[in-house]
């Protein structure tokens, strides 16, 4: 059954609204929720944040260890979100206890996650207040606080953060996308929403599209055994099964991200509106593994379950946006530490 002119419109209205950086309410799970659980923090979720703050040098803020496993090593401001917070009330509260400063968020820097159990939100901040936290006033957060050069001798706890905080550099330098902060939208489950894109022929696009109960985006929930962006895979698999090997599904990036976190087990999710590119695979086999002819179509795979519909975008503005956004991917990077 085609989509009304009605519905085409209201689709593409979707499409903008995710692409300015907005969001939606997620009423419905459409793949993989028999084999995920409501988001819990403390039973089945860890969410961490931590910031990348500089001053006015270039020098970033580290505080010093108090645990007993890392003891006076250095390390960015970061801990876990405790039940009822946002991410961002999360984040001024660890550099609040860690470093001694009011802060206020900038943007998402980057996001890392090892499947929905366990995700990283980096936040490029800025001090707004408060004073530099001293050894006179070490307690079980931290020791102290201090402004590292990136250049001197410094313990560190992990070289990891030295990719973050290189991030974070590069960011101020020029920003490589659109100031992206978690939107106060609940959800149940870790979701992936796919704006999953097919580019064809003479820079025509296609959105892949749930049909009912009304044309949407399909959203996927995260499985445990898995990356979060696997999601995006769950999708192609169900919808085109013959195609899926010989295509790769990209996740180019986030969107904008969802968050409340004020009921435990209610509205611990977290949904990652994100941009996905099917691209066919340009190197063909057969069943013996030899390489065959591979002739391009321009056209998306062919949908195989009923309950999918791909969507040729009609708005010459919205297919200008979408190409370019697909090719620059100036979008908040997510990625797997499996």
């Amino acid at each position: 059954m085609e989509m009304t002119a009605e519905e085409q419109q209201q689709v593409e209205e979707q499409v903008e609204r995710l692409l300015s950086g907005q969001g939606s309410e997620v009423t419905v799970c459409d793949v993989g929720l028999e084999q995920s659980k409501p988001a819990t923090l403390r039973k089945n979720v860890t969410y961490i944040v931590c910031a990348v703050i500089f001053n006015e040098k270039e020098e970033v803020l580290m505080v010093q260890e108090a645990k007993p496993d890392c003891y006076k090593q250095w390390y960015l401001p970061a801990g876990r979100v405790e039940v009822g917070e946002s991410l961002e009330e999360a984040m001024k509260r660890e550099v609040k206890e860690e470093a001694g400063f009011e802060s206020e968020p900038v943007t998402l820097l980057l996001i890392q996650e090892q499947g929905p159990q366990w995700i990283r939100f980096i936040f490029l901040a800025k001090v707004t207040g408060g004073s530099l936290k001293s050894l006179s006033a070490a307690d079980q957060e931290s020791l102290q606080a201090s402004w590292w050069d990136r250049h001197s001798e410094l313990q560190l706890r992990g070289r990891d953060i030295l990719r973050l905080i290189e991030s974070g550099l590069k960011y101020r330098l020029s920003p490589c996308h659109p100031v992206t902060l978690p939107l106060d939208l609940s959800c149940r489950h870790v979701v992936q929403r796919l704006m999953l894109v097919f580019v064809g022929a003479e820079e025509h696009i296609w959105v892949l599209l749930i049909r009912a109960p009304e044309p949407h985006l399909p959203t996927a929930a995260a499985v445990r055994t898995h990356a979060v962006t696997w999601a995006a895979n769950m999708v192609v698999q169900e919808a085109m099964q013959s195609a899926y090997y010989d295509h790769d599904v990209n996740t180019l990036g986030v969107l904008s991200l969802q968050h409340n976190g004020r009921q435990n087990g209610k509205t611990d999710g977290v949904c990652f509106n994100t941009l996905v590119a099917l691209t066919p695979d340009h190197v063909q086999r057969d069943e013996d593994g030899r390489k065959v002819e591979w002739t391009p179509t321009g056209q998306p795979p062919r949908v195989e379950h009923p309950r999918y519909v791909w969507h040729e975008v009609q708005k010459q503005t919205l297919r200008e946006k979408l190409l370019e956004k697909t090719r620059n991917a100036a979008l908040v990077p997510i990625h797997s530490l499996y």
